[in-house]
Formats: structure tokens, sequence, C-alpha cells
């Protein structure tokens, strides 16, 4: 299908900022699904899976905003792209919308009740949804780079066993190692004394696998996507650049270079969905049914006067979101250990608590079984040392 010239600047526009929204979600909320496969194992009791999950219990919730935002863009931008993906991973995606429930159920309710069953049973839906929903995500989008037999409208027509081939799966491996290894290296950013020590030796530990799934994929890949075309030179300049991020995270956390290495996982995350986005770039889809065309963000886009408006929306808001993102990110940036939760408060350290919660009895205050006081924690002030981040 010819697209139109008019209307070129504004489909390939939205096809880039919803690839940024993408990217943005999985380099955030990678880390907090890497965290929640890892907090049970990595705490050996209670009050460091307190800790753990304090980590990250202030913003989990606003890394949702980009996933929210780039599903609500697809469905504005490219009604096609989202009925087409919608009529085969229909079962994924809603496996997806599950996992995140039970996610965010267990992130908020698993501190409000003391009893040992009642955090039990949170402790093992935390792993398995975080685990299913990077899966399934990495499943997603190397779907949408296989030729799927689909009709004339661009609705897929095959079953849901289809779309779990060899290449689909490497990639939700992948997707499983490289979250592990990425909220490994953030906990060890955000925790101290033994459980950053413990958080270091798990990254050591996932390294090898996500190296070794990530090297497979982006081979195969590179493998599917190599040609003489300009479009797919620069998807294999990515592959290799997501290649050797990915790799130098392992030496540099051995080095003690934590904040390199979360660097390293996080341009990895983000070379990786761009290299997928890039080659898939102008298609929304890869047809398999002879004599039928991928849809492409030409053939699946909405109307000018809709793309127009979303545009003075988007440079509205995009600077909004973008810098609260960062604000929030600095705010809650202190570090964690045990220490921090493993007393409850006395009506004592309440009363020298005081209004604005200064003192060094913050520290057996944060114990709270209500996941608000955890919050309070993660405001520059853990154990009475304001704006250390300790």
């Amino acid at each position: 299908m010819v697209a139109d010239p008019g209307l070129l600047n504004l489909e390939t526009l939205w096809f880039v900022l919803i690839a940024v929204l993408w990217i943005g979600f999985f380099v955030l909320e990678g880390f907090d699904f890497g965290i929640g496969m890892l907090y049970p194992f990595l705490g050996r009791d209670d009050p460091e899976r307190h800790a753990l999950l304090a980590t990250i219990l202030p913003v989990w919730d606003s890394y949702e905003v980009w996933l929210i935002v780039a599903a609500g863009a697809m469905f504005a931008a490219f009604p096609g792209w989202y009925a087409g993906l919608f009529s085969g991973f229909y079962l994924p995606l809603f496996g997806i919308l599950v996992a995140l429930i039970v996610r965010g159920v267990a992130i908020e309710y698993r501190n409000k009740h003391t009893g040992g069953s009642w955090r039990r049973t949170w402790d093992v839906a935390m792993p398995i949804s975080c685990l299913l929903a990077s899966f399934l995500f990495g499943v997603l989008f190397a779907g949408m780079l296989n030729g799927l037999e689909m009709d004339a409208d661009g609705l897929i027509t095959v079953g849901p066993a289809a779309l779990f081939s060899g290449y689909a799966v490497l990639a939700g491996l992948t997707f499983v190692a490289v979250f592990l290894l990425h909220g490994a290296l953030f906990l060890t950013l955000r925790t101290r004394d033994e459980l950053e020590v413990r958080s270091r030796r798990a990254a050591l530990l996932c390294w090898p696998a996500a190296a070794a799934l990530l090297t497979g994929f982006l081979a195969w890949t590179g493998v599917r996507a190599a040609s003489p075309d300009p479009q797919n030179i620069l998807v294999l300049a990515l592959i290799s650049a997501t290649f050797l991020a990915g790799v130098a995270a392992g030496p540099l956390v051995w080095l003690r270079r934590a904040g390199s290495a979360f660097a390293a996982t996080s341009a990895a995350i983000l070379l990786l969905v761009a290299s997928l986005l890039v080659w898939l770039y102008p298609r929304v889809l890869v047809s398999a049914s002879p004599g039928v065309q991928s849809p492409t963000v030409f053939s699946t886009a909405s109307s000018r006067y809709t793309l127009v408006a979303m545009t003075i929306v988007a440079i509205i808001f995009v600077p909004i979101v973008l810098a609260y993102q960062a604000w929030a990110l600095r705010v809650f940036r202190a570090r964690f250990s045990r220490d921090d939760f493993a007393d409850p408060p006395s009506a004592a350290d309440l009363l020298r608590r005081g209004p604005l919660g200064g003192g060094a009895s913050d520290r057996g205050a944060t114990d709270s079984t209500d996941s608000t006081d955890t919050t309070d924690t993660t405001d520059g002030e853990p154990g009475g040392q304001p704006g250390t981040g300790r």
C-alpha cells in the first residue's frame, strides 16, 4: 500500500513515540520484574523481604503508566495494529494482564497483615506473576516479527499454539533472564549490608544465563534480519551494540561497578527492544499468508486529524511525565537493610518521632505492617539519616 506523503511524518513519529514508551516501560519495569522474581530467595526472613520490596514500593505503579500509555497510543494512532494484535495474541495478552494484577496486589497487600501464611502466599504469587509477565512480553514482541497467517483485514487466523514458536520461546526466556540480572543490579544499588552483598552475588549468578540467552536470541535475530538493506544494516548495528552492553554487565559487577553494570543492562534492554521495532517498521505485523501483505503503519493508522491532535497532547504531556519520572527516581533513592525493618516501633519511638517523622527512632518505626510506612522510609530518611541515601 502506498503511503500518503502528507501523513508519512506523523505516522512515523507515532511509531517512534510508541517505541519510546515500550522501551521506557521495559527499562523501568524490567528491574521491578527482576526484584519480584528474586526477593523471596534473597530475603532470608520477613524483615529482609520487607526491605527488598521497599526499594520499589513507592514507584512501581508509576512505571505501569508507560504500559498504559503505550497501549492507548497504539489503539488511538494505529487501531488496525491494535485489532490485529488482539486477534491473535488475546490469550498471551490476557495472561499478561492477570500476571500484572497479581503482581500489583502482592506488592501492596503483602505487608497489610502480619500472618505468616498470608505473607508466604504473596511471596509465592509475586515471583510466579513476574516470571509469567516477563516471559509473555518476550513472546509478544518476537511474535510480531514471526510470519503468521492472517486475512486481508490484517487479523491473525491461527490459534494460540502457533504463537509459541522456538524463536518466540527463546525471546521469552531471554526477557526473563535479562530482567533477573537487571533487578539484581538495581537491588545492589538500593540495599546495604548483607542484602547488598547477596544482591551482588545474585547478579553474578544471573549474568551467565542472561548473557547466553541474549547472545542466542540476538544471533537468531541477526541471521533472520541479515540483508544489504540499509534498514537491516541498522538492525544489525543495534544487535551488535545490545550484545556488547549485555556482555559488559558481568565484568562490571565483578569489578564492583554496580552503577555502570546497571547502566549496561538498561542499555541492553533499550537496544534490544529498539532493534526489534526497527526491524518491524514500517510493518506492524508480519504476514505469512500468500497474497496477503503485511499491515503497515500506513495501512493501520488513524485519520490525520486524530494524529495531529495526539501530537499536540504528546508535546505537552510527555515532557511532564519524563520530568516526574526523573524526580521520583531521585527522591526514592534510599538504601535499605534488614535493620530498617527488624524491630516493631514502641510507643516511645512514636512519640519521639514527632509530626515530621524526624529522629533516630525512625528505623524502628518503619516496620509497620502497613505498606504506606515503607513509602515513608524511602523519602531520603531511612534509619534517620536524611539526604544520605542510607
